[in-house]
């Protein structure tokens, strides 16, 4: 195993995490502004698509990283058979769910209930369709809606926070399954979906528009929140969360939902909005 990859199990991820916090959110000019002119060089963001374009606006490094975007710098598709991209990013992996098993990378999977912490939320996805989005430090951080639906439960669950930087997904076993991460629960018009924000090494922030700031605190403990008495119902392709600082979305839908389309490929470009899947 390379070193790089060995660091990994080594270093203090929360304490990193934590670290990162509070780094991105301090104000002071002369440090954000380098903060931003950083990430803005090394990864060439396009800023002409934020709301937002000056990069010196922001008030602090995080209110950069969680930029919203102008006004029709993304679309939905208009099928209304569409199952939607939830983020900005490429595609990690993508397809159908074999035997409650999601590919990670080549030679690495594991299983819905992992991921979800129950066996019990697992069933209805054994045989359903995935996809795995990886967000990178030059996207958009906002995850949106890939299909209507009215918010059932969110289950906060602890774990490590590995990179999920290409070279550690395709090295770690189990990598997403032991993330810390929020995994949601929607019930929509042709049946449940997933949508689960995976938190990683020194960007395991995680909000969401019903409730804000999720993650931090960590859990010590799978935490289940049952939501239906708010009646909170998001649209297709409405923002649902973001990530304050990046890593992954994970879209899960059961067999009698819908389906990812078959020609989604590891390393694929992909766009809010943009169709993914089909609703059956």
């Amino acid at each position: 195993m390379k070193p790089s990859i060995l660091l990994q199990y080594v270093l203090p991820h929360r304490l990193l995490s934590r670290m990162v916090y509070w780094a991105t959110r301090w104000s002071w000019k002369p440090w954000k502004n380098f903060l931003i002119g950083q990430i803005v060089r090394r990864f060439r963001v396009d800023l002409s698509e934020a709301q937002t374009p000056d990069p010196a606006a922001f008030e602090h490094f995080n209110a950069f990283f969680t930029r919203s975007l102008r006004p029709g710098a993304r679309g939905a598709d208009p099928a209304p058979d569409a199952l939607l991209c939830p983020a900005d990013g490429k595609v990690s992996q993508a397809g159908p769910i074999r035997a409650g098993r999601i590919v990670q990378a080549k030679g690495q999977d594991y299983t819905v209930a992992e991921l979800l912490a129950s066996d019990e939320d697992a069933v209805a996805y054994a045989n359903g369709s995935f996809v795995t989005v990886y967000l990178s430090p030059r996207d958009y951080h906002r995850a949106h809606m890939p299909l209507s639906g009215v918010l059932h439960s969110t289950v906060h669950v602890p774990g490590r926070l590995f990179s999920v930087a290409p070279a550690p997904v395709a090295a770690i076993p189990r990598l997403f399954a032991r993330n810390e991460r929020l995994v949601c629960h929607f019930q929509g018009e042709h049946g449940p979906f997933v949508v689960v924000m995976v938190g990683a090494m020194l960007v395991s922030s995680v909000s969401t528009v019903w409730s804000g700031l999720e993650i931090p605190p960590y859990a010590s403990r799978v935490m289940r929140r049952d939501w239906r008495e708010r009646n909170i119902r998001l649209e297709r392709f409405a923002e649902m969360a973001r990530f304050n600082m990046g890593s992954t979305v994970i879209v899960l839908v059961p067999p009698g939902v819908g389906e990812m389309d078959a020609g989604l490929a590891p390393e694929q470009a992909v766009m809010v909005g943009q169709r993914i899947g089909s609703v059956r």
